[in-house]
């Protein structure tokens, strides 16, 4: 079982994190988030990363300029799409940069699943999230969960992680359900909007590891 933490924002936020057995850390790069970073902020914050633990830059519809900096200034082993990117889009992406691409895809009944085999072709991880309702100004992050039933028996190739309103009470159940192999959480573990707590992250773990 691999665990992502995502959003995290602080050096003690990395080092728990990383004590604790998490294997991708997010950074996450959207200004409309509580947990947006400055490209000098995640700059000092990658330095700590270990080259065992995955550096995941989270960035939604981003423009080319934007993402040649990102990508100078954290040195990331994955780019995570959480945006509306279409396939030729990740597929460009893909190619420019020559780093994995993770896929975030928004799921909340059957019809959407097809979208998982659409973009398994262009990205080397899926991430399986919650759909945001209208209301919702974040893709991600939101802290709601979809019936993870509808993922039951359903399989592809492209490795793929969980997110979506996951914390440590549920994330084995989610687990037993879907028969995810790894997981994602960013405001499961947080003490308000933004701000991790660092037990819920080393209980997260914990749980999502059967420890």
């Amino acid at each position: 079982m691999k665990v992502k933490i995502c959003g995290l924002s602080t050096p003690d936020d990395i080092i728990t994190s990383i004590n604790a057995g998490a294997d991708f850390l997010g950074f996450v790069f959207f200004t409309k988030s509580p947990r947006n970073l400055t490209l000098e902020q995640a700059s000092t914050l990658a330095t700590i990363v270990p080259p065992s633990v995955k550096k995941v830059v989270l960035v939604v519809d981003p423009e080319d300029f934007y993402l040649d900096k990102i990508v100078s200034a954290v040195d990331p082993d994955l780019i995570q799409l959480h945006g509306r990117e279409k396939v030729s889009r990740v597929s460009e992406i893909s190619h420019m940069y020559n780093l994995p691409i993770m896929k975030a895809l928004g799921i909340k009944d059957k019809m959407d699943l097809s979208k998982l085999n659409e973009y398994s072709h262009v990205s080397d991880q899926i991430l399986v999230d919650a759909k945001p309702t209208d209301d919702l100004t974040l893709p991600g992050g939101n802290g709601i969960a979809f019936d993870w039933k509808l993922l039951s028996g359903y399989d592809w190739k492209t490795p793929w992680m969980l997110a979506g309103g996951l914390n440590a009470e549920n994330v084995a159940t989610a687990i037993k359900l879907t028969k995810a192999e790894q997981v994602d959480v960013s405001s499961g573990v947080e003490r308000s909007l933004g701000v991790k707590d660092h037990k819920a992250i080393k209980d997260f773990i914990k749980a999502a590891k059967g420890q």
